[in-house]
């Protein structure tokens, strides 16, 4: 199976990556507002928060594989605190955080390189020993691969993180 890359993705995302050998697409043109940089979590109120990685302007038609990240905002810290703030008080929180934190310690020079260390560590996660009451069961959910935009008209909506099952299972 081929997926594009993606940061923080939703459950069926994980799933399809750990389900059957993958590989994530390089050579894809970029797609602006799409899944590839963006993330969307739930607050501690349990409303929708996005999240996303700015990137140097992209060139049209320029390849994933290509793609910059762009440190211009302190997007890693405010990523961080957003996610402290939504889950910190969720009951396996604590348990993974500090897995996740190096990723908005240290900087990445390219998208693809920060969303694949991070997914194979979210993978490891969800595979390893850990507490009896937090399991990532099969979703029902399906999506698109190909390409989910973010616009007013489509507000993806229906893939939340796979952080929010992760941390709280509050589906």
């Amino acid at each position: 199976m081929i997926l594009p890359t993606a940061y923080l993705p939703p459950l069926s995302y994980m799933e399809a990556l750990m389900s059957e050998p993958c590989t994530i697409e390089q050579m894809e043109t970029f797609e602006k507002q799409t899944f590839r940089n963006r993330a969307l979590i739930r607050d501690a109120k349990g409303e929708l928060v996005r999240l996303t990685i700015p990137v140097k302007k992209v060139e049209h038609k320029q390849l994933t594989r290509d793609i910059e990240i762009s440190y211009q905002t302190r997007w890693q810290h405010q990523h961080w605190i957003t996610l402290v703030s939504a889950y910190q008080h969720t009951p396996y929180f604590m348990y993974f955080a500090d897995y996740l934190k190096p990723f908005y310690e240290q900087e990445y020079k390219w998208l693809l390189d920060l969303n694949d260390e991070l997914n194979a560590t979210l993978a490891s996660l969800i595979k390893r020993e850990r507490p009896a009451a937090v399991s990532i069961q099969h979703s029902e959910r399906t999506a698109d691969w190909s390409g989910q935009i973010w616009t007013d008209k489509h507000p993806w909506q229906t893939e939340i993180s796979i952080l929010d099952r992760l941390f709280d299972e509050r589906d």
